[in-house]
């Protein structure tokens, strides 16, 4: 829905902002409310919309405004939610890249000076910072207004609001012949990842590598490519090698190409050996990753993975409530139930198989699971350790016994990385080993040892994996207040939200790419706790009713800071799988049985 327009008669002119912080230059830091409304300028408005308490607190929030025909974005880059999304995020990183060359720091204490916009990493994300609408175009950015003490330096202030921001969005926003070519790419290569995805199912795969994809990563502690003189470029084997179509020609080595050939990674039990260091979890990462789409030049951005793939590990000491977890782990000492399971600290294997299981109830329909962050007697026990242990003596039922039970009864697919266990050459489909970053298929060999080798050990299965049972959040166990704060939510980076008392604590939960997606995470939980969740819809319910909503309107509708029409604050938009991961794990939350559909 669009905002409604601010009227003509609330609007001030340019040189009214001038003469107000002429006027509060030297008061208290409080005069800065005066600044809150509308200016209108030659070439866009400007919306100042929060004030920040002092300097030292979260910045002021503003808007600028510029109508198409000023912005002259081509109209053939916007007229789809596809081309919105690419080209809105092309802007942003535009309008990041010229903060800096635009602005002069030591502007006061505390963020005096600063200027931002939610820039974003590799994939490209929907987000609040820039909106469209039919007649405009609006990017969304925190200032922080200068003082030296709490006494406001109104021409700084000045330099701030009437030179740079000008400059940024001349550079940034508005639309120059020049951009045509590298705009066109952008929006381009994000289609292009969409619609290789749409042909996944019709393949009957789960993910795609094109070849040429630069997988390993600069470092660990950045998400940018690999280019040093060791690089290795992704290369498919023969065997596994599929084409599929683009919806525009791109530039491959220097050829123009309508089609990209590379590894599809069929459904089924896909299975990533190799030695260490040769590359078997950066595979397994970028397809975790692609599940989003990624901007030209990441490397990944001919890597595709279904829509539905969710990341699963081990996580000691999770929230675990109301899963029925009795088909990985039953006969608990005690005679203590796990039909219902739930526990403030779960153990490394109770976590996998919670999360598996949790994952499966809303929808996931690949697992990727990596040996390294699993928990070793969740994934497997061999014929020794069974013969030392008997089954009546073990409560857990390894992943090794149920792996190909979920393919075959659920629907769901499993790629696995291990390096350890040749117990799984025996329900595999597929077998890729990597080598030197290059994958080689090695499923015959991998089979041809099974059966040379037997594994000796026993299948441990006893009955068939139960059904996945509806749980129902209690809605006043989402409970986001803190004191008199009706709503207290913030992120810390990607791994912990803030939610009222608690600190959930996400740093399992690898698919979530951006602080901006924990915000999102956070107030979608609080919308479902008030509008969604009534004691009687079941986990699945809500999320399906809270994805709609994000589908229906854009992210704006989650802002804390008031009606439609203002800056919503930073959002990217999550999965439903994220959100659904942060729920369960709220320290907080409860869950009683639902009544399954018949």
């Amino acid at each position: 829905m669009e905002p409604p327009p601010i009227k003509e008669s609330h609007m001030r002119n340019w040189k009214e902002l001038e003469q107000i912080l002429r006027d509060i230059d030297g008061r208290g830091y409080k005069g800065y409310l005066e600044l809150k409304g509308g200016y209108e300028c030659e070439r866009f408005c400007l919306f100042i919309d929060h004030i920040q308490g002092d300097p030292f607190a979260a910045p002021s929030k503003i808007r600028i405004r510029v109508t198409h025909a000023e912005a002259k974005i081509p109209i053939g880059l916007r007229d789809n939610a596809v081309r919105r999304l690419a080209v809105g995020d092309y802007i942003i990183r535009r309008v990041h890249r010229e903060i800096p060359r635009v602005t002069k720091g030591g502007r006061g204490m505390g963020k005096s000076g600063l200027i931002s916009i939610d820039g974003g990493g590799q994939e490209v994300l929907a987000r609040t910072a820039i909106k469209f609408t039919e007649s405009w175009v609006e990017v969304r950015m925190e200032v922080g207004l200068p003082a030296a003490g709490r006494t406001i330096l109104g021409r700084q202030a000045y330099a701030m609001l009437c030179e740079d921001i000008p400059r940024i969005i001349q550079a940034g926003l508005l639309w120059k012949e020049s951009l045509q070519d590298e705009g066109q790419q952008f929006v381009h290569c994000v289609e292009n990842q969409v619609h290789i995805r749409s042909q996944l199912q019709a393949r009957e795969l789960v993910a795609f590598l094109a070849d040429g994809s630069v997988l390993p990563r600069e470092s660990g502690r950045s998400d940018s490519p690999f280019r040093g003189k060791n690089l290795q470029v992704f290369q498919s084997p023969s065997s596994l090698r599929v084409t599929l179509s683009l919806l525009y020609p791109m530039y491959q080595n220097g050829v123009l190409v309508t089609e990209l050939e590379g590894m599809g990674v069929p459904k089924g039990i896909t299975l990533i050996v190799g030695g260490g260091y040769h590359g078997k979890s950066t595979l397994l990462q970028a397809l975790a990753r692609s599940v989003y789409p990624h901007i030209p030049g990441d490397g990944r951005e001919n890597v595709v993975t279904h829509s539905d793939a969710v990341k699963i590990r081990a996580e000691d000491g999770r929230r675990v409530e109301g899963v029925n977890i009795s088909g990985f782990i039953s006969n608990l000492p005690f005679g203590q139930a796990t039909t219902e399971f739930s526990t403030n600290n779960a153990s490394g294997s109770t976590s996998q198989a919670a999360t598996l299981l949790e994952a499966v109830e809303v929808g996931a329909t690949v697992l990727l699971i990596d040996e390294d962050t699993s928990a070793t007697n969740f994934m497997v026990r061999d014929a020794r350790m069974q013969q030392l242990v008997k089954k009546s003596q073990e409560p857990i039922t390894p992943f090794v016994d149920r792996v190909k039970e979920l393919y075959r009864d659920h629907g769901v697919s499993t790629i696995l990385v291990m390096g350890g266990c040749g117990d799984y050459f025996d329900v595999a489909d597929t077998v890729i080993m990597m080598q030197d970053y290059q994958p080689v298929d090695v499923t015959d060999h991998a089979k041809t040892i099974g059966r040379t080798h037997p594994t000796q050990r026993a299948v441990e299965v006893t009955s068939a994996l139960p059904d996945l049972e509806p749980r129902v959040p209690v809605p006043a166990s989402v409970d986001a207040s803190r004191g008199r704060r009706e709503v207290h939510i913030d992120a810390r980076g990607v791994e912990a939200l803030i939610f009222g008392h608690e600190t959930v604590d996400l740093s399992a939960v690898e698919q979530i790419v951006d602080p901006s997606q924990v915000r999102a995470i956070g107030y979608g939980m609080y919308v479902a706790a008030q509008q969604m969740m009534d004691g009687k819809r079941n986990v699945t319910q809500v999320l399906k009713r809270l994805m709609r909503k994000f589908e229906q309107e854009d992210l704006d509708w989650l802002s804390p800071f008031g009606t439609q029409g203002h800056h919503p604050g930073n959002f990217a938009k999550p999965r439903s799988f994220e959100i659904v991961s942060a729920i369960n794990r709220l320290r907080t939350i409860q869950m009683r049985p639902g009544v399954r559909a018949s």
